[in-house]
């Protein structure tokens, strides 16, 4: 079995993960790959990865399928064929210049965020989907969330929960400045445009998962649709969204808690 290693290097207990992980696929005979910041962590360095040649992705960081404890049990489940597969959609997200032409192209998993940055006022962006003008927004930005990062940024900033399944986007503004401005639930496939109006700030960001950001002009254009990649997450043990739901964010009211 051949395994991708990625994460964030100031995860918690990330080195003595990456060493565990390291011990079970010598003693399996697995081939591991690493991100540069993973394989300086690990026992011995490892090789880049070739997203080609790898069976499986293993991800280090927040809000994961498998809680710390559980990763070897699971790594031994999904050599055995003890998993399930779940489809995700994914987000493309592109800046257009005012001639048109895409000066940034990401794809992102959970979000892709239109939000300040060394701006301490109010912004104002046109919104459209589907070329139809959805009116100004006034706030803080804008979260253009799928069903899988509904749960992320976007319901922090009032946004609704998405069941994953669901071929849908949600677009959130952040700290709307007019009670009658609500998120959005709109089809996947629809084209979401936002533009700044004026007077235009010039110091706006676009975030991709909250990994990579891009500068966002005063004259720019964000477009943002699903992409025709996808994602597939492996998931362990019964199914059960709500359950997870339920388990990582209280999810229900507090009478079925321990004391």
């Amino acid at each position: 079995m051949r395994i991708g290693l990625v994460g964030n290097p100031r995860y918690a207990g990330l080195e003595s993960a990456i060493a565990d992980t390291a011990r079970l696929a010598a003693e399996r005979g697995w081939a591991l790959s690493a991100d540069p910041d993973l394989s300086a962590l690990a026992p011995a360095p490892l090789p880049g990865i070739d997203p080609d040649a790898i069976d499986l992705l293993v991800t280090f960081g927040f809000l994961t399928s498998v809680a710390r404890d559980g990763a070897r049990e699971a790594l031994l489940a999904f050599a055995a064929d003890e998993h399930r597969l779940s489809p995700r959609s994914a987000l493309v997200a592109r800046i257009r210049s005012v001639d048109g032409t895409v000066r940034e192209e990401h794809i992102a998993l959970n979000d892709v965020v239109l939000h300040k940055g060394g701006v301490a006022r109010v912004v104002r962006f046109q919104v459209l989907i589907d070329d139809e003008p959805m009116g100004p927004v006034s706030g803080d930005g804008l979260v253009i969330a799928s069903p899988t990062g509904s749960t992320a940024y976007s319901l922090s900033a009032g946004g609704p929960v998405v069941v994953p399944s669901l071929e849908a986007t949600v677009v959130t503004p952040i700290c709307a400045h007019s009670l009658g401005v609500r998120p959005l639930v709109v089809r996947a496939d629809a084209v979401i445009q936002v533009q700044a109006v004026d007077p235009r700030p010039t110091e706006l960001l676009v975030s991709f998962d909250g990994q990579l950001t891009a500068l966002f002009g005063p004259d720019d254009t964000l477009e943002v649709t699903r992409s025709t990649k996808g994602v597939v997450l492996v998931r362990f043990g019964e199914p059960g969204f709500f359950r997870t739901l339920r388990d990582k964010l209280q999810w229900g009211d507090l009478t079925d808690r321990e004391p």
